[in-house]
């Protein structure tokens, strides 16, 4: 899971929302019961009270919160564990047996000693209810928890902005064989198995409620054909998926995000806290507060490399504001970003030279009518003739721009474009990133004016800078900022053992040759796009002498 960003690592007084402390999670567990079916893998489900203080009417899995009974010695002693399942494990897995046992009545255990399941009929003897201890009535009757028969599937922590809020493991097993499901009529009702495609199927039709991390199990359920395979998947996955949704509004609707999505790091940063206020929706008619002293305004350029377009980012409060990345020449976003600064604008700054980041620079110096500095790297003598590109003062690597109470800091980062610059906003910890990174896909290297070497490196820079979220110039905002780095490296050196492998295989071949091999797994429609790349992917190859060049062919070394 992206822990939540520390208060200390941003100034408060910036957020737009203030700050609401979120209600401490409760910890707790739930089981998974799975069975094989004619109709596929089944998962068993009740549904909870319309009374219930937490999802309501809800199709959920038995669970509830973890006791002190279920960390107690007498737990340890009457459960059955293997040596890879830590304390936790057990601990967390013995209370979803016991909920399971005390909500439905099905006890997953052995008699001691043995792997004989439990007989049906000493079950029906047992007392359900919370206060009957189940674990001393394992002890007296000679039976053992099956926490090794359980697997560890996921862990969901309860939305921030919730009154109340649970930290919960989900765990899977097999349903005993012989034992039927009975809800005890007070916190859940009508057990029912359903595979997970059709539950999520009713779900969508409205006619079986469920919350959303029930929702994102079910569908990580579904790439399972059997009970067998799910164990499997637990026992031998590295990690397990932790998740902490956030929430924010699409459509005005309430929409739930986890931290693989796109969104989600936008919403980490506008509301830490939790609160279900930042509309998410891409608009290019009005401004966009991300902070107090940080706005976006989108350009109405939307297409295959642009995204939802390109993101000008106004910095500062008061009337004191710099400009980052203009963007295309359109008048009526130019005079938008022109209304929102007024008279305040100290310095337009343009990361670098492409046609969809710097020509609106001198547009919006005219339609301010000041002579507002235009700040940058020109392009070199590499940049293709559409990105011409003269700044009125060359920014300096390291160099600071203050405006107002915030610190822009200079970051050269050629690669992508040899004059790409990033900037870093130093009191909140905050990386404009430019074309550098992106949000939803991977930045073009262009040679010659882009070179693949330079952009690993200087990736590796900006993976050493103290920042916490990235702001792109295209996409939302990501976060955590050093782990979207490190992850592109990872696919960027992916990328190059690919295209290594496609030289090794093939013997050689030109760039039509070798990209439907190396780049298997785009669209033939983004191959012209894709040869940029791989150009660029073969001439680091030949830098590091592990492949040659013989006019338009390319061949292993």
């Amino acid at each position: 899971m992206n822990a939540p960003v520390a208060a200390t690592t941003f100034r408060r007084e910036k957020l737009l929302h203030g700050w609401r402390e979120p209600v401490v999670p409760r910890p707790a567990a739930t089981i998974l019961l799975l069975r094989d079916s004619a109709e596929g893998l089944q998962v068993l489900m009740t549904r909870r009270s319309s009374t219930a203080s937490f999802a309501p009417g809800a199709y959920v899995f038995p669970g509830g919160a973890l006791d002190e009974a279920d960390k107690s010695d007498a737990a340890v002693d009457c459960a059955r564990a293997r040596a890879d399942q830590d304390d936790p494990h057990r601990h967390y897995a013995a209370a979803a047996l016991r909920e399971a046992f005390e909500e439905l009545g099905v006890l997953l255990a052995y008699r001691r000693g043995t792997d004989e399941p439990v007989d049906p009929a000493a079950i029906a003897t047992m007392d359900r209810t919370h206060d009957g201890d189940l674990y001393a009535q394992l002890t007296r009757a000679g039976l053992e928890l099956a926490i090794d028969r359980t697997g560890w599937l996921s862990h969901w922590i309860t939305d921030r902005d919730l009154p109340k809020r649970f930290d919960v493991r989900f765990f899977v097993a097999p349903m005993p064989a012989g034992q039927e499901a009975i809800a005890d009529g007070a916190e859940q009702f009508e057990p029912v198995w359903v595979n997970p495609a059709d539950a999520l199927a009713r779900h969508e039709q409205g006619t079986f409620s469920m919350i959303f991390p029930t929702i994102r199990t079910l569908r990580q359920l579904q790439r399972f054909g059997t009970v067998a395979q799910v164990l499997e998947a637990c026992r031998a996955q590295t990690s397990v998926f932790t998740s902490c949704p956030r929430g924010g509004k699409v459509a005005g609707k309430d929409t739930r995000f986890t931290e693989d999505e796109m969104a989600f790091g936008e919403l980490e940063m506008v509301s830490p806290d939790g609160q279900v206020v930042h509309a998410l929706d891409w608009r290019t008619d009005e401004v966009v507060r991300l902070r107090r002293n940080v706005l976006r305004l989108t350009a109405p350029n939307p297409g295959m490399m642009t995204g939802p377009g390109t993101n000008t980012y106004i910095v500062g409060e008061d009337g004191a504001w710099i400009v980052i990345d203009p963007g295309p020449p359109d008048r009526a976003h130019v005079e938008r970003i022109a209304a929102a600064v007024r008279g305040g604008l100290q310095a337009i700054v343009c990361t670098h030279s492409h046609p969809d980041h710097s020509p609106a620079a001198p547009m919006l110096r005219e339609a301010l009518g000041r002579d507002v500095p235009i700040l940058g790297l020109a392009s070199r003598p590499t940049a293709r003739a559409h990105s011409s590109f003269v700044p009125d003062r060359e920014l300096a690597d390291g160099e600071r721009l203050r405006v107002g109470d915030s610190t822009l800091r200079v970051v050269h980062t050629p690669g992508h474009a040899a004059n790409h610059l990033c900037l870093v906003l130093e009191e909140d910890r905050l990386l404009f990133s430019g074309d550098h990174v992106l949000n939803g896909s991977t930045t073009v290297v262009d040679p010659p004016d882009g070179n693949m070497r330079e952009y690993l490196d200087s990736l590796e820079r900006l993976a050493a800078e103290p920042v916490d979220f990235i702001l792109p110039a295209h996409g939302h905002v990501l976060a955590p900022a050093v782990g979207a780095m490190r992850k592109l490296v990872a696919h960027r050196l992916g990328r190059e053992a690919k295209v290594a492998g496609a030289l090794a295989r093939s013997g050689g071949g030109t760039l039509d040759d070798l990209v439907p091999s190396a780049y298997d797994d785009v669209k033939p429609a983004l191959f012209p796009v894709a040869k940029r790349s791989l150009l660029a992917h073969l001439e680091k190859l030949v830098e590091d002498g592990r492949a040659r060049r013989d006019g338009e062919r390319w061949l292993p070394a």
